[in-house]
Order: C-alpha cells, then structure tokens, then sequence
C-alpha cells in the first residue's frame, strides 16, 4: 500500500519476530495508495492519530457514500454499511447508547471474580494436561469465547463454526470475495434469529438488554440491532485471542529475555524476570498488559494501513490541508511506538504509561470492549505465570504457525513446555 513517500521500517527488530512484518516510523503526514489503488494520507504521529480519530470532519459513513472511491478488494465485515463502527454523529451516539452502559469500566468490574474463576479453570487444565501443550486451544482461544457466552448467554455455541465466521468476516486475502459473503450471510442469519428469540424470550444477558434498549427508543432498525450483535460476539473475542497468543510469543521469546537481562545488567529500563514477576504480582499484569497492549500490534500493516476515515469537509492535520472526499489512513501502531510521546529504547514493561495507548482508538469510536479485553488479557497472563513460572516456548520463533490474511494475526498453534 506504499509508496516512495511512505518510508517504512521493513528492516528493523520487530515488535514481535515474524508478527509485525512491516511498520512505519512516526512522521508528518504522508501520501500512500491502498491495495485499491485509491490515495489515501497517512498518519502515524500520536497527535495527528488522535486528532483525525475524534474529529467531526473525518467519519465512517462516509465511506460508503455514493461517490466514495473503492478502499478494500474483498469485503469484510467491519465494512458493512449498517454496523455501529460505520455510523457518525447522531445516529451513532444513538445506537452507542443502546449498549455502552454494558462496558463502562465499573460494569466491567462487576464481571471480575467471574472471569477470574474462568481465568483459574482454563490454566489449571492446562497445567494438569502436562508438558508439553499447545496453548492457543487450551487458552487463548477458549477464555474470550466462554466469557462472551456467558456475557450473551450463548451457551452451547458451536465454536468451530464461530472461529469459521470470525475468520471469514476478517478475512483480507485468506478466502475469496464469494467464500466471505457466504460467511457473513450465515452469521447475519445467526444473529437474526438470535435477536428474535431473545425479543420473545427475553433474559438478563447483554443479547436481551440490547434488543430491549433499541425497541424501547425505536431508533435502530433490526438490521442495525443484528449488526450491532455479531459484532459484538466476534470483537468479544478475537481482540482478546489475538492480544493473549502474541502476548505469549513476546513475553516467553528467549532473545527478548536475553535482551532484558542485557538491559538490567546496563543500568537501563528492562524488563528482566518479566513473567515470574507477572505471576508474582496482579499490578504489574496489569502494568505490563498495558505495554503489551500498546506495543504488540494487533495485525500487520501490510492487511491494514490504520483505521480508515474520510473527511466531509477540508480540514488541516499536522501542518497538512485534507481536502474534502479525502481518505486518511490513522496508524495507531506507528502512533504506540512515537518517540515524541514514548521514551525510545529497551521497553519497560512495568512502566505506567503517561499517555494513553491508541490500541483500542480514541474519540467517538473508541472501542467499547476495551475494558473487558484489558481484563482478560491481564486476568490470562497473571494466572498463566503463577501457575508456570517456568513457561517456556517449545517451538522455535521462526517455526510458529501464523493466521495469515486476516484483518489480525496471532499464533494459529502455540506450543509450549515447562
């Protein structure tokens, strides 16, 4: 998606071996291509990232206009015109209100001595299960599908078939345009059916709260409603999949723990000892799930260039004038790594951030299960090196299998041993 005024890091470490392929360096805004071919500016410094993320003059909506040039070759559905990501201004505030009291931090607490015991079952499991074991299975994968099962009492899913769904609907080059509409067909069917019966059926999970919030204002339509709730069950749990598997590949890598030890012994920043003392003390799983969190991407900018916006009017961006019909690019990984905004260097992982992260985005958009996948991350990653202090990787970093042509990408097997 690059150009010749798009300087990237190709050559640089990593964040995470063979995860972050490609990374740009914070910089001035700059002009770039998406796979389309269609311009698009992007940006990379923290301020400008934030600044286009908020602002009222950059949106989703408008994306999708008659007139707006083509931004993805295959579809996806964060694509899908009717969902809550796609809406701007008024309409969706409206539709956020139907939910957002669900994942504000305080109710988020509440769900915390649950999500602990889930924490607890899966790592003890695990640690019965013997050396080796292979972890994303085990862990990572099943602890965000059982918490949102229980959160929209959907006990009983088939999760096979919702890892199916959730890779089809996150596809960027994996399947073909034809194999993930069919996908995407079959889980808004899934959906639909799921909010009727929950209409004639009503409970206390988040399914029935939402469906009885949105008839009660009459302000979303039943394809806004069955948007809002599969999309609700795959950011449930892929955020947390996904953060949790290259977590691990980072925390347990040998080089980097080699590095930290060379950075302790040097009088600098380090993050020697990191996992025992993750499993030793919940506040520093919760200090470093917030450098990890800022530092370990989600995907790799070579599927994604940022999150996309497009102005509705001119507007001026780190010094740069964004005309109006314009596409910008917001790269939140290059804005995590800003020199001007994180002290450069070896990583301390237990260091409070000054600044908060853009991991999750910022302004109207801002993700609304943020707090439940912080919870979760640092839930998984406390109990996980209490229970094995002595968590090692059992295959090589260049041998890891990858999910590959998706929106994220994270270990497809994890093997580990201790």
């Amino acid at each position: 998606m690059t150009t010749d005024a798009t300087p990237e890091a190709p050559d640089a470490p990593p964040l995470v071996p063979l995860h972050c392929l490609l990374r740009a360096e914070a910089g001035p805004p700059r002009q770039a291509a998406l796979p389309t071919g269609t311009p698009v500016w992007v940006l990379t410094r923290h301020a400008d990232v934030r600044q286009a993320l908020a602002h009222p003059d950059l949106g989703r909506a408008s994306l999708y206009a008659p007139d707006a040039p083509p931004t993805v070759l295959t579809p996806n559905i964060l694509d899908d015109p009717s969902s809550i990501l796609n809406s701007d201004g008024p309409d969706h505030q409206a539709i956020r209100r139907t939910v957002q009291r669900a994942f504000t931090p305080r109710a988020i607490e509440r769900w915390r001595p649950w999500v602990d015991g889930v924490v607890r079952e899966l790592v003890d499991e695990l640690a019965a299960s013997g050396s080796p074991a292979e972890v994303v299975g085990a862990l990572t994968k099943p602890l965000p599908v059982r918490v949102i099962s229980r959160l929209m009492e959907l006990e009983g899913l088939d999760t096979e078939r919702l890892g199916y769904w959730s890779d089809h609907a996150l596809s960027t080059t994996a399947y073909s345009a034809e194999e993930i509409r069919t996908a995407i067909a079959e889980f808004g069917a899934f959906g639909y059916r799921l909010v009727q019966e929950r209409r004639k059926n009503p409970g206390e999970d988040l399914v029935s709260s939402l469906v009885l919030a949105a008839d009660r204002t009459g302000g979303m339509t039943e394809e806004q409603i069955t948007s809002l709730t599969i999309g609700l069950v795959i950011a449930g749990h892929e955020t947390t999949m996904t953060s949790f598997g290259n977590a691990l590949v980072y925390l347990l890598d040998p080089e980097r723990a080699a590095q930290a030890a060379q950075a302790a012994q040097a009088g600098q920043p380090e993050s020697a000892g990191a996992w025992q003392r993750i499993g030793a003390d919940p506040a520093a799983a919760a200090a470093a799930t917030e450098q990890i969190l800022r530092t370990v991407p989600l995907g790799d900018r070579t599927t994604a260039p940022g999150q996309l916006r497009r102005a509705t009017a001119d507007l001026e961006i780190g010094g740069v004038t964004i005309p109006a019909g314009a596409i910008v690019a917001a790269d939140t990984t290059a804005a995590n790594a800003d020199p001007q905004v994180y002290p450069p260097g070896p990583l301390d992982l237990f260091a409070p951030l000054g600044t908060p992260s853009l991991t999750f985005g910022a302004g109207p958009h801002h993700c609304l299960g943020a707090w439940l996948a912080r919870m979760e991350l640092e839930l998984g990653l406390h109990h996980l090196a209490r229970a094995l202090p002595e968590l090692r990787l059992a295959t090589p970093v260049d041998r890891i299998e990858w999910r590959t042509g998706l929106l994220t990408r994270s270990p497809l097997r994890l093997e580990v041993a201790w």
